[in-house]
């Protein structure tokens, strides 16, 4: 189940939108070897908030693009794939037959900023956002180049399925 939450009143955001967005997460999770009930959230949220929850989470306090807070835990350098293969995980990590994957929480004003910025639709930058959100819930990380260059390569790879493209 994909819960998204439109806690803003800035940016328009259509229920087409929120179509293309359940789709592309159901697309990357089942992709990522998700074969269970899940459940993931999504808020979509102004600068303002996003600035408030990195401050209060991460204590970086200033506007960001999209935060990602996994319900799982990975060993360093494995994603979801390599730990719980097959679904191979301890019924504890379920509450009530779902799998609890994570929150997101996306700013649609800095989402509409940067499409601008990089010059293309808001919507493919917002679902771009989200992919990107969904692998970190899989255990995918960026701080490494060698780690980075694959996580680059699965947005590509999800992205292109949907033709969704700068």
């Amino acid at each position: 189940m994909i819960f998204i939450d439109n806690r803003q009143d800035k940016i328009k955001f259509s229920s087409e939108d929120e179509k293309i967005m359940r789709d592309i997460i159901d697309y990357a999770l089942r992709e990522e070897g998700v074969t269970v009930d899940y459940e993931v959230s999504v808020i979509l949220i102004d600068n303002d908030e996003i600035k408030r929850i990195n401050g209060e989470m991460r204590d970086i306090h200033r506007v960001t693009d999209v935060l990602s807070f996994p319900m799982l835990e990975y060993p360093e350098g494995r994603v979801y794939s390599q730990v719980f293969g097959e679904n191979k995980f301890d019924e504890i990590f379920l509450d009530n037959g779902k799998l609890i994957l994570g929150d997101i929480a996306l700013s649609l004003e800095r989402a509409k900023k940067q499409s601008i910025e990089f010059n293309h639709s808001f919507i493919r930058e917002c679902i771009y956002l989200t992919v990107h959100s969904v692998l970190h819930l899989m255990g995918y990380d960026h701080i490494l180049d060698e780690d980075k260059l694959v996580m680059r390569r699965r947005e590509e790879e999800i992205l292109n399925k949907f033709n969704i493209n700068r």
